[in-house]
């Protein structure tokens, strides 16, 4: 029978001194463990382990008081590091882990969500200089929504990444001028718009603008990095006991560890962002409306290269009613699927059903796919009622029927895109959910974005869906020939439907637009003239132009030219193949700085007032446009351990061989930005000319051009339209004077043939 000693003393071989209550060989009860470097435990033991309440002294002279279970630091309890910081919260597996506040040595104050060690999720994080950030965070840096608001009044409301700012959002200046644009890694970057104090006052407007996507923050060496506050805690009794006396640093677990839903993380997350601007602009005042005049304004990573005056009093009411559109959050549509339901409970409802069908498909032996593999028959039907069933969780949405198009011929898409099972669902499916677009077609498709941008998931009309499932069997012959193909790559087909027997069908795709570099111009291109232009007073960073706004052609490095046009070719001639017309080529456009301009890269945040963007520097500025001489991007061979050579799911097979550098895999060098790998619809370099047009006055003999520096994104989208579309082109025109590119299309093999006519005038061949 076992029995308790009261205030016994054990000294260890190792030097280790016990003093305290005994259950068997075990500590158990109130006690005090002395180690042999002079660490101190005094606090409660359960069966040798420490638990329930306790303090534990470090020689470092840290020291922590709380809560124990199992011999680690878990519960609440209070840190105080040997450098002087304190943190005070909660803990889990001997890391900050939930809700907590931690003082850094410096007096820097951080009140928040913590997880295994660093801060993540929602919290606050105070200056001692009094600059003050108040959003989310990930990995221990500013990411996703946040406000930051500086000890001198300026005042960012926008999106962060990795503690820079990054994306949409609006700079706000101490005297009451502000401006709306977006940020890339900290520089501006792209169109935005420069309202002079005095202006209409447009914040509300702007709060919870949302974006797909200058300096770092330098106020303090603790808000990018969280460093191991943990000291060792050694438990070693005896060799007998030493396997449950784990030695080890204080961050000893690996494993993510979710917070439970009373920390309260993750819902205080959408609280913090809709009340962010206002619980910092607490005091501000209404400007007076007496200026109406607004700066519209475009930059190249910082560098100002464009700028014009507009009068908001002049716009029109439709235009305004457009701009205050702009500048909302974009609501949920979903064509009333869950009447009147908010569309996350579609978005809820797709990831159930992508993250079961792909669970239930991974672990199938690969295998070739069989012809009964495609189809409407070869699916995955599941039912998944709100309280859950044996084979479905329960869940936050409506009661909903599953169905997975053929789930094999994609899972062996998705292995032969290289993609991989874990990250595709946890890009789908994780945490941060998705993201609703709006629409940027009159398809009337709804769109969402995955939280890494990597994914597009589209609604289909049920005729898009015939069209797909039809095509499928050569879709996949054509991608497997063809590794290098730039037409769309699609990675599952699904269907849900609710009890009443409403049905919304979608399809999940590679986003071509997935890239560090910031796509200033997206292009849709058919080749044709009819319709294919866009109202200039509607153009917004977002915008996707179409033909007649394209003004640049494009000088590529002869081999990368013929691997695009030989692939163009294959590809054109496969949907001709599969009587499929009306597809465009989705043409991005990332422009590079002049590097001679980079000197006169503006302070971040200092304000450009309208008497400086008309001075002349250097002649480079005139009347608020620059002209760029052209600087050149640099390909070099191709270096597999300098790039990443990760697959993605915009990625189109190898790298590409270029002629300029003796007909070797080339890479990309983006001086000042990195090194990228150069494959075909991905990081393609090229110098975009554009004409200047010239006064008559002056001799016509010579023409001036502008030429940039940019990196292009091509791919084939819109690839899934009806096949009685010749017959509604047909009609349609049957009594108009067209000129021969007016018609979308008329045969498949006219399209095909205009459609590569077209590209050729866009990308020249040099002599």
């Amino acid at each position: 029978m076992e029995t308790d000693e009261r205030s016994c003393e054990k000294v260890f071989s190792n030097g280790d001194v016990y003093l305290g209550n005994f259950k068997g060989m075990l500590p158990h009860g109130k006690g005090i463990y002395t180690w042999s470097d002079g660490t101190v435990y005094d606090g409660d033991w359960e069966d040798g382990k420490m638990s329930r309440k306790g303090k534990i002294f470090w020689p470092s002279r840290a020291i922590y008081e709380g809560d124990f279970s199992g011999g680690y630091l878990h519960g609440f309890g209070t840190f105080t590091g040997s450098d002087g910081s304190i943190y005070r919260g909660s803990w889990n597996m001997n890391s900050q882990h939930g809700i907590g506040r931690k003082q850094y040595q410096n007096s820097d104050i951080y009140d928040g969500c913590w997880r295994e060690g660093v801060r993540e999720g929602s919290g606050r994080y105070a200056w001692s200089d009094g600059n003050l950030y108040i959003g989310n965070w990930r990995k221990g840096k500013m990411s996703g929504r946040g406000v930051m608001r500086w000890s001198n009044g300026d005042l960012f409301d926008g999106f962060w990444l990795n503690g820079l700012r990054h994306g949409s959002g609006f700079y706000t200046f101490t005297d009451g001028s502000y401006y709306f644009g977006t940020w890339t890694k900290g520089l501006k970057d792209g169109r935005g718009t420069f309202y002079p104090a005095g202006s209409k006052h447009l914040s509300k407007r702007l709060e919870g603008q949302e974006d797909k996507k200058t300096k770092l923050l330098s106020h303090s060496s603790s808000i990018n990095s969280e460093d191991s506050i943990i000291p060792s805690v050694k438990r070693s009794l005896s060799d007998k006991i030493s396997n449950s006396f784990q030695r080890g640093s204080g961050r000893m677990s690996h494993k993510t560890i979710f917070l439970d839903a009373d920390w309260g993380c993750n819902d205080s997350t959408r609280k913090i962002t809709s009340s962010l601007s206002r619980s910092l602009r607490d005091g501000e005042g209404e400007l007076e409306d007496n200026r109406a005049v607004a700066y519209e304004r475009e930059y190249m990573q910082g560098v100002l290269i464009k700028e014009r005056i507009r009068n908001i009093s002049k716009l029109s009411h439709k235009n305004k009613q457009r701009l205050n559109l702009q500048m909302r959050i974009q609501r949920s549509s979903c064509v009333n699927f869950f009447e009147g339901h908010r569309s996350y409970y579609l978005m809820l409802s797709l990831q159930l059903g992508i993250r079961y069908t792909v669970g239930k498909i991974t672990p199938v032996p690969m295998r070739e796919v069989r012809s009964s593999d495609f189809g409407e028959q070869a699916r995955i039907r599941m039912y998944f009622p709100r309280k859950g069933s044996q084979l479905t969780p329960p869940h936050k949405s409506v009661d909903f029927f599953w169905k997975d198009y053929c789930p094999m011929v994609f899972r062996n898409l998705r292995e032969m895109f290289k993609l991989n099972a874990a990250d595709y669902m946890m890009s789908i499916c994780g945490d941060d959910g998705l993201r609703e677009l709006s629409s940027p077609g009159k398809s009337g498709s709804l769109f969402y974005l995955s939280h890494d941008d990597k994914f597009v998931i589209k609604t289909l009309k049920k005729s898009e869906l015939k069209v797909l499932l039809k095509m499928l069997p050569h879709y996949y012959e054509h991608v497997q020939e063809h590794e290098n193909t730039l037409i769309t790559k699609f990675f599952g087909v699904h269907r849900i439907a609710l009890k009443h027997g409403k049905k919304v069908r979608f399809v999940v795709m590679g986003n071509m637009f997935c890239t560090d570099l910031r796509i200033h111009r997206r292009y849709d291109l058919k080749g044709s003239s009819q319709g294919r232009f866009t109202n200039k007073d509607e153009i917004s960073e977002s915008s996707t132009l179409k033909d007649l706004d394209l003004t640049y052609e494009f000088h590529m490095d002869r081999s990368l030219r013929e691997s695009l046009f030989k692939q163009l070719s294959l590809d054109s001639l496969f949907l001709e193949s599969q009587g499929i017309i009306d597809y465009s080529l989705l043409l991005g456009l990332h422009f590079r700085a002049p590097e001679h301009l980079k000197p006169l890269l503006e302070p971040p945040d200092s304000l450009h007032t309208p008497e400086s963007s008309a001075t002349d520097v250097d002649g480079v500025i005139s009347s608020g446009e620059l002209l760029i001489p052209p600087r050149g991007l640099i390909l070099v061979t191709h270096e597999p351990s300098s790039v990443s050579t990760l697959p993605g799911p915009h990625i189109r097979g190898n790298t590409l061989k270029a002629f300029s550098i003796g007909n070797k895999e080339a890479d990309l060098l983006l001086p000042g930005t990195g090194r990228l790998r150069v494959q075909l619809g991905v990081n393609m370099p090229a110098q975009a000319n554009h004409r200047i047009m010239q006064d008559e006055t002056y001799s016509t003999e010579v023409e001036l051009f502008e030429v940039y520096d940019v990196v292009l994104y091509l791919g084939i989208i819109d690839i899934l339209q009806e096949y009685n579309l010749k017959k509604k082109i047909e009609h349609k025109y049957k009594s108009l004077q067209f000129d021969p590119l007016s018609i979308s299309a008329v045969e498949p093999t006219v399209y095909s043939k205009r459609f590569i006519s077209f590209l050729e005038k866009v990308f020249p061949l040099d002599p």
